[in-house]
């Protein structure tokens, strides 16, 4: 299990990018949900010990990371927002001198290892051809056979799916999912149904702070009976937000659809909705916003 405890980061000239963040994840496929500049990537870089944190604890089974963080990186894959390459290297060759660089010594085993994590990311078709000219998608699974080698028991992907086409998307999450069946595998993102596709559990951060943070299932049955929706006109938006808790707003057919959170029906221009996570994610974030 990994357990992060009043982790705060603060940096030069007094920005708190993360403020007393706690939180638990246990083996599995665990979702780390949360807008641009909430503080995601910040927290993935501290777990992944690119950086100290300003306080707090966090450990991973029996290692205090902060203490020690090489030996979190013995068992540690990390996959990045971006990752360089070396140009014209190929897949199998930049793969091999990876697996070098872990501390694999041994031809014969690493040669095992290069070859499993092409078949298993569906790059062994690909693999003399250079990384630098892979798809958003295949450069993606590359990464994720860079960051598993080793069998890491910890690894961290961090906004894997931004940019990617829906073919190349539902292929990495796949991926992924096979992958969390043995390892503790943190999705960080933006995107509401990476998650509802394919967490057991998860957190919502805003502004450095975890807003909610349980079973995806169990964070939409809260909201059970509580979503009511309403089509508007765009002009009449501004009100709506005056006078109720409107937690989305989208245009659909040419007019303004909002969600609005109330424990009763909040007019009679208003209807139920089943909520979906969308909703517990746009109410977690307004919250914030109010705070």
């Amino acid at each position: 299990m990994l357990v992060v405890d009043g982790v705060t980061q603060i940096y030069r000239g007094g920005v708190t990018a993360l403020n007393n963040v706690s939180i638990e994840i246990k083996p599995g496929l665990f979702g780390l949900l949360g807008p641009n500049g909430a503080g995601k990537s910040t927290l993935m870089r501290t777990i992944a010990t690119l950086q100290t944190p300003s306080k707090g604890a966090i450990r991973f089974g029996g290692i205090d990371v902060i203490k020690d963080p090489e030996r979190l990186r013995q068992v540690l894959g990390y996959l990045p927002q971006d990752f360089g390459v070396y140009p014209r290297v190929s897949a199998y060759a930049m793969l091999d001198h990876m697996a070098v660089l872990k501390g694999i010594a041994n031809a014969r085993e690493r040669r095992q290892t290069v070859e499993t994590l092409l078949r298993q990311t569906n790059l062994w078709n690909v693999r003399n051809k250079s990384v630098a000219g892979f798809s958003g998608g295949m450069r993606q699974r590359y990464g994720i056979a860079q960051a598993l080698i080793g069998k890491p028991q910890l690894l961290i992907v961090d906004e894997p799916t931004a940019g990617l086409d829906p073919e190349e998307r539902n292929r990495f999450l796949n991926l992924l999912a096979d992958v969390s069946q043995t390892v503790v595998v943190i999705l960080s993102t933006h995107i509401v149904d990476d998650v509802a596709q394919l967490c057991s559990d998860m957190a919502i951060i805003s502004k450095g702070k975890i807003a909610r943070q349980g079973i995806p299932s169990a964070l939409t049955a809260e909201l059970k009976g509580k979503v009511w929706r309403s089509f508007i006109d765009k002009s009449e938006l501004d009100a709506a937000k005056s006078n109720h808790r409107v937690i989305l707003s989208r245009l659909v057919g040419g007019r303004t659809l909002i969600h609005v959170l109330a424990d009763t029906n909040p007019g009679p221009d208003f209807e139920p909705v089943t909520p979906d996570l969308e909703d517990v994610y746009f109410a977690a974030l307004t919250s914030t916003q109010a705070n």
